[in-house]
């Protein structure tokens, strides 16, 4: 189980970007944080494995105080802790195997990472995590020649290759198309139950988080002002979150604006001469 505790995060000559934040995440819960950009959702995760300090309040994994811990003993901590990226983060020069043995290198020596000399076991636990994501025949092809949905599926195999306690997500969708972003957050909610892993993803899209997450907390300007199941999240809610809007209804088609054709490289050159 995570539990934060008074977490607050003050930025030099700037105003609290986490303010007095505390709740549990228990074993399996997949919960879902939204609110406006600036609101400290990507400060909250990167307090939380430590990428940032916070100024006040104690993190807890399971019963290890993560706030405490020296720069050696927090690097053994961070194995428990698997970060799945908006931009994927993958060594786009090495194959989906490679990437994927990268989750452990907290289990390995320098010099076994360094000739990718890794552990029998280890590798076919890689396997293993590929199929589960649906990427095995993929295992040999450069990371660079994947779509953007198999992308994601590498870093989701990677996380799991750390044999995390926690996972923490940052916009997994952000650069998905509808359908696989769909694809992207069953995967995730089915891996967290399968494995009883709780987790923290950082997400924009509402519809996505009331469809896929457990439990969903709102943030506005670093503090928490929604807590509470996605059936819960009504319009008056979105509005505290997000400020008035008509969220009962669908936006209305931007009226189109004509635009003249910018003529091409030849009708320049014929005007010219």
């Amino acid at each position: 189980m995570l539990s934060l505790q008074q977490l607050s995060k003050q930025y030099k000559n700037s105003e609290l970007a986490l303010d007095n934040v505390s709740f549990d995440v228990p074993s399996g819960q997949v919960i879902g944080l939204i609110g406006p950009s600036g609101a400290g959702k990507s400060t909250l995760i990167r307090c939380i494995n430590r990428l940032i300090e916070p100024t006040h309040g104690a993190i807890y994994l399971d019963d290890v105080e993560l706030t405490q811990l020296s720069t050696s003993k927090l690097r053994k901590q961070r194995r428990r802790i698997g970060m799945i990226f908006q931009e994927y983060a993958l060594v786009e020069r090495l194959s989906v195997m490679e990437n994927v043995l990268s989750g452990t290198l907290g289990y390995v020596s320098f010099w076994q990472s360094f000739f990718r000399k890794f552990p029998e076991p280890l590798l076919q636990k890689a396997f293993g995590y590929l199929e589960r994501v649906g990427l095995l025949e993929h295992a040999n092809k450069r990371a660079d020649q994947l779509s953007g949905g198999q992308k994601q599926r590498v870093g989701i195999a990677r996380a799991l290759a750390q044999e995390p306690s926690l996972l923490l997500i940052d916009e997994p969708t952000a650069s998905l198309d509808p359908k696989t972003s769909r694809q992207i957050m069953r995967l995730i909610k089915e891996i967290c139950k399968e494995r009883n892993l709780p987790a923290i993803i950082n997400i924009h899209d509402v519809v996505l988080a009331q469809t896929y997450v457990d439990r969903i907390i709102g943030l506005k300007a670093g503090k928490i002002v929604f807590d509470g199941s996605p059936s819960a999240l009504n319009a008056s809610v979105l509005t505290t979150i997000y400020g008035k809007e008509e969220w009962n209804t669908t936006p209305a088609c931007e009226e189109e604006v004509s635009i003249a054709p910018v003529p091409n490289f030849q009708t320049k050159l014929e005007l010219a001469i």
